[in-house]
This record gives structure tokens, C-alpha cells and sequence, in this order.
């Protein structure tokens, strides 16, 4: 199955019109005589992963990051292209090198409880007192990690080892911990000592360790929302354990919940930006099978969203009325998904470590896998009716960042890579036959084993994995290379597998973490666990990484000149690309295919953190898009994000 392509798309204007500024109005079943029920915008769905804790300073999740976000706000809100604009902070500015940042806090919003009633402003405090408990080690806060991306706020890991410290040490009582380890003593670092500061009720000041130009685009992550320091005292270990043991300032409230039954979120009223606010309320029910609900559950209005599956598309196509409705997911590209060589093997003897690390070390080795990989064929797997969406030359994704009006996979490093097709049988056999004689000589032993471990629990990850093996097989042969397709742990495969080197070739994916090309280094930097191209013996491979990291440093350094600091990355990235350290494939296709009365395109957008999981500024429409009108909306929205990117 293949893509239409976009010019056979015929009345797509028509199309367009149909889904766009109609909200469905849906009387109230309590009172259908209500006058002012009967304009209530009602959304209804169904979901099967289940959030665990409303504490969304503390959780790791993202079902409860994506949950929360409509329920408190950021100080940075974004619109529908992914420009960051004001959110509970009105305004802010920066010093000259970026690493001391005030925010403006808008005034008039609150604080309100889960029946709507106003329990506090919402002032510069609430960020403070945030900023003291996720990094208070006994609060086990998951995603502490983010005040050490990019900045780094000032003592925020030093009051962090502080108190694991004192925890460990029984206040500073005992010398050994509960294995006999020696415990360290840690000079005492207060909450107030981090770099997190209200001068006033209104002003809020971050002062980082680091210059930082991105630093906005790390404050939409959970662990940098605002909680109110009255009632988190009161509420103590009971915070986030309820819908009563939180506060909201957000677009909505949640009203009723259930677990694995149902939840519902009502508009807040007293929302300082509710006129952007259009949906009053959403059912939501729990299913633990998704596939449970028939496409007649959607045509009929019993549900407004059903996530459907690769497998489950056979008996929506075959209903022309349900048909008409289903469309890809937008591709997240939080996401990027690369082929990683491991440079340094730790798997058992019968895969034979050494001879891998003396192919791998070879350039036309590896490139005669890079380009035996056939992307499109790969994809097809997760995308079988739209597989171009979903493809990627380069590891930071295509849209992901910009800068002086062109996309960061347009920079000049990238023209060749992005020229050329990735899939190239006649130049991998090439690669293949000069690897061959240069091995040989080395004493490298063919067929050269190739372990290729999969995740059991990722669904259609180990069908990839075969597609993988034939294609490689077939086009290098094998008395060349033996692919052997291994399954992995059901659990803990990241720790069994990629983070001990349990591998020779891998599909890994990488998620962003802010808006800057230096998130899509991290993987391939010193002391990674995705390919261990740090620890290589080879001399030819320890001068790539040297060249790579003195890149990188130089580009992390240049933070006053976007465009001169994306060059740079953009030079790192090519490197490692055109000397095949890593295999670029794909990013992910969301969750497949949805249908929707909800508009994708209506809402916010960013390729990281939380604004992709608001219904802030969503209208629901009478209809979910067609296939044809995704592609040509996708299309349109690509065009004028990058018109109207910042």
C-alpha cells in the first residue's frame, strides 16, 4: 500500500472547509431543556493507559505529564506552529549571556479547587516553592533531571545530593550506608540556595550555571509547573493523591475520577485565558482494550476518538462511511529513530565480540549496512498507508528546529544528505566488496555475525527486525554478513540490552528534551550508551569522535548567533552520518491512525514537552478528516510553520 500523492488530491478545499470552524454542540443529558446546555461543547473518549498520580512534580510518566498539562498551566505557552508565547508569565527577558532569566507573572490569575471555587492568586512563589520540592531527593520526583538539561539552574543538583545525603546518612548520623558503602559527607546546601528567586509576588528569577538560549523551551516540562506552597504543606504526603489534593490554574478541572472507569475535566471559568478555551467538557472512559469499539461507536457519536491500530484498519477501510474518517497521526518528531553500530560489544562468544569490533571499525562496513537499510520498506511496518510521512535522512527530525528562515536540515552540512537516497543496493555491495579485502587482511572471519536484538513488548518491533535481516542478507549476502534476529527481555530491555552493549546493530530512538539541536547530540557524546563509539580502540574512530566532540563544544558555546551555533551542530550531525556511525530512519507515527472530531492542527505544537496533550484552543469539528484532507492539511501546516516559525 502507498501514499496518494499530494497532487491527486481533488477538492481539497472542499474538504478543508468541512472540518474546519464548525464545533458540534451536544445538549446536556441531565437537562436537555437547559438553554445553556444545550451550547455545550462536549467531547467523548475512551483510554487505556491509566494515569498513576496526579503529583506532577513528582511523576515520570507520560500519560500523567500529558494528563496534567490541561489541568496546570506554564509559565510559556506555545501557538498551533510551535512559537513559544506568553503563559503565566506576561513577559520576560534575559541578561546578555543568557544564564539569568526574569519572568513578568500575570496578575489576576488563580488558584482554584476541583468545584471551581478560588482558593489563591497564582504568584512567583508558586515556581519557587516547585523548584524546592522536585529537587528534594525524599520527594522522588522523576523528572528532577530537566533542571540539569541545558542551563543547569544554579545548586539545583547541589541541594539535590544535599538531601539524598542526609537521607542516606540518617542526618548526618551514619558513615556507611545500608550496604556498607561509605557515605561521603555533602556540604549543606539550603532550598533557598538554589537558583530560583520571587523578589517580589510577580517576579520570578532563574539564574543558570551556563549561558542558555533555550532555556524557554525546557519550562514546559512538568517539573517547571507552579504549585502553591500553602496547600502543598497542607496536603503533605497526600498531594497529587486525589483530584480534592490539587489545585488548578489551568484551562480545565477534573471533576470526577475514577480509576479504570472514567474521568472528566469541566472548563475553568475563572481561567485567565478561557476564550481560548473552546470544548466545556470531556467524558473520557476507560477501556483496556481499545479495540473494543466498533467504528459504528464513532459514526453514531457514542465516542468522538478511537485510536486505531495497524491491525484493526482492515475493517475500518472496508466501511466507506468509516473510511472517510481515519487518518495518520501527526509524526512526533520528540522523537527520532537511528540504527546505532555498537563499537564496543559485551555480548557472549557465540556472536563473536572481536571479529564484530574489527568489522565495525571499518567505514565501508559499515556503510554497506547503511545503505542495504530500506527505510521506506522498514516503515511500512507502522505506516503501511502512508509510510513517506514517517521518514528521516537526518537524526534530528525535519521540521524540528529553524533558524534565518529555513529549516536546520536545510544548513549547508546537510545538502548532500539530503540529496541523496539512503537506500542504495548497487553502493552497499561496492562498500561491501572494498570492506571484504581491507577485513580480510585484518583477519576478520566472514560471514560476519551480526546480533540484532529486539523488544518483545514494543508491538512489531521483531517483524522490523526480520525485514532488517532479508534486506541485508539478500543484498550483501550471506557469506557476507549473518544476521542474527535475537529476542530481548520483556522488561528491563534497556538496561539487558543497549545500555550493557548486548548488541551489535539496534534501532534506538532518542526524544527531545527542548528546542535546540544540542538534544539530538546528547545520545552520541562521551560516555553514551548508544553506540560506545567513545570507547573504541580503532584509531580511525577515535579521530572521528575527536572531531565530533570539538563541534560540539564549539557550537554549545556559540549562544549568541543561532545560525553560526546550528551550523555547528548541523557539521556534528553530518559527520556522523556520512561516515555511517549511526543509520537515521524514521520518527514515530504517534499512535497510527485516529479518528478524530478533534483537528490536530487546531491546537498547540511543539516537538517536546507538553503542548501536543492540551485541548487548549481545540474546537470539535462534525467530522474527522479523510486521509486525502490529513495529507493536504499536514502539507499546509508544514508550509506556514515554517512561514511564521520565530
Amino acid at each position: 500500500m502507498t501514499k496518494r500523492p499530494l497532487w491527486m488530491i481533488t477538492a481539497c478545499v472542499l474538504s478543508l472547509s468541512l472540518i474546519s470552524g464548525c464545533a458540534r454542540k451536544l445538549p446536556s443529558l441531565e437537562d436537555e431543556a437547559n438553554e445553556a446546555d444545550v451550547d455545550k461543547s462536549v467531547y467523548n473518549m475512551v483510554y487505556f493507559a491509566e494515569v498513576e498520580t496526579l503529583n506532577y512534580l513528582q511523576t515520570d510518566t507520560e500519560v500523567d505529564y500529558a494528563f496534567c498539562s490541561n489541568l496546570v498551566d506554564n509559565l510559556v505557552d506555545y501557538d498551533k506552529y510551535g512559537n513559544i508565547v506568553p503563559g503565566l508569565a506576561e513577559s520576560w527577558s534575559a541578561n546578555e549571556d543568557m544564564s539569568v532569566w526574569t519572568f513578568n507573572i500575570r496578575k489576576g490569575a488563580k488558584w482554584i479547587d476541583c468545584d471551581g471555587n478560588e482558593v489563591a492568586d497564582v504568584t512567583a512563589d508558586d515556581w519557587v516553592t516547585a523548584a524546592q520540592y522536585v529537587n528534594n531527593v525524599s520527594n522522588e520526583a522523576g523528572n528532577q533531571y530537566i533542571y540539569n538539561t541545558g542551563g543547569i539552574v544554579h545548586n539545583a543538583q547541589n541541594y539535590y545530593d544535599y538531601t539524598e545525603y542526609m537521607l542516606l546518612s540518617d542526618g548526618g548520623r551514619l558513615t556507611t550506608d545500608e550496604n556498607g558503602e561509605e557515605l561521603v559527607p555533602v556540604d549543606e546546601v539550603k532550598p533557598e540556595d538554589i537558583g530560583v528567586t520571587a523578589p517580589d509576588a510577580h517576579t520570578l528569577v532563574y539564574t543558570l550555571d551556563q549561558p542558555c538560549p533555550f532555556f524557554l523551551s525546557c519550562l514546559s516540562y512538568s517539573a517547571y509547573m507552579p504549585v502553591n506552597r500553602d496547600f502543598l504543606n497542607k496536603s503533605g504526603d497526600m498531594f497529587g493523591r486525589s483530584k480534592e489534593n490539587i489545585l488548578y490554574n489551568g484551562a480545565f478541572r477534573l471533576t470526577e475520577y475514577i480509576r479504570q472507569e472514567r474521568r472528566t475535566l469541566v472548563k475553568n471559568d475563572k481561567y485567565w485565558d478561557k476564550d481560548n478555551v473552546h470544548i466545556d467538557e470531556i467524558n473520557a472512559k476507560y477501556k483496556k482494550d481499545t479495540q473494543e469499539i466498533t467504528p459504528d461507536s464513532f459514526l453514531n457519536g457514542d465516542v468522538d476518538q478511537i485510536l486505531i491500530s495497524v491491525e484493526a484498519m482492515d475493517t475500518w477501510m472496508a466501511n466507506p462511511s468509516a473510511a472517510s474518517q481515519v487518518h495518520s497521526m501527526r509524526p512526533d518528531i520528540s522523537y527520532s529513530y537511528f540504527y546505532g553500530f555498537n563499537f564496543k560489544p559485551e555480548f557472549g562468544a557465540k556472536y563473536e565480540p572481536e571479529n564484530w569490533s574489527k568489522a565495525v571499525a571499518n567505514e565501508d562496513f559499515r556503510k554497506s549496512i547503511m545503505y542495504s537499510l530500506d527505510r521506506r520498506e522498514l516503515a511500512e511496518v507502522y505506516e503501511p498507508y502512508n509510510p513517506e510521512i514517517l521518514l528521516q535522512k537526518t537524526i534530528t527530525p525535519e521540521t524540528f528546529v529553524s533558524a534565518g528562515g529555513k529549516d536546520y536540515t536545510d544548513f549547508p552540512p546537510f545538502e548532500q544528505i539530503m540529496a541523496r537516497d539512503p537506500f542504495d543496493p548497487t553502493l552497499a555491495q561496492s562498500c561491501r566488496d572494498k570492506a571484504r579485502t581491507a577485513l580480510e587482511e585484518k583477519g576478520v572471519t566472514f560471514p560476519v555475525k551480526l546480533l540484532l536484538p529486539y523488544n518483545p513488548a514494543v508491538i512489531n518491533w521483531d517483524r522490523e527486525c526480520q525485514i532488517a535481516k532479508r534486506q541485508l542478507e539478500d543484498t550483501l549476502g550471506t557469506d557476507y554478513i549473518d544476521v542474527i534476529v535475537e529476542r530481548g527481555p520483556d522488561t528491563g530491555f534497556l538496561s539487558a540490552v543497549r545500555r550493557s552493549g548486548n548488541y551489535a546493530l539496534l534501532l534506538c530512538n532518542y526524544g527531545a528534551d527542548f528546542a535546540d539541536p544540542a538534544t539530538y547530540s546528547e545520545p552520541f557524546t562521551a560516555g553514551n550508551s548508544y553506540s560506545f563509539w567513545d570507547k573504541s580502540e580503532d584509531s580511525s574512530v577515535k579521530e572521528l569522535f575527536a572531531q565530533y566532540e570539538d563541534l560540539i563544544n564549539r557550537a554549545i558555546s556559540t549562544y549568541d548567533d543561532t545560525e553560526k551555533r546550528y551550523e555547528l551542530f548541523a557539521e556534528a550531525e553530518a559527520l556522523l552520518i556520512d561516515h555511517a556511525i549511526v543509520c537515521p530512519s524514521r520518527v514515530s507515527n504517534g499512535d497510527g491512525y485516529i479518528a478524530d472530531r478533534l483537528s490536530q492542527f487546531d491546537g498547540q505544537f511543539a516537538p517536546y514537552g507538553l503542548a501536543r496533550s492540551r485541548y487548549k484552543g481545540m474546537v470539535i469539528h462534525e467530522r474527522s478528516m479523510s486521509m486525502e484532507e490529513f495529507n493536504a492539511a499536514y502539507e499546509q501546516w508544514e508550509a506556514e510553520r515554517l512561514k511564521y516559525t520565530n
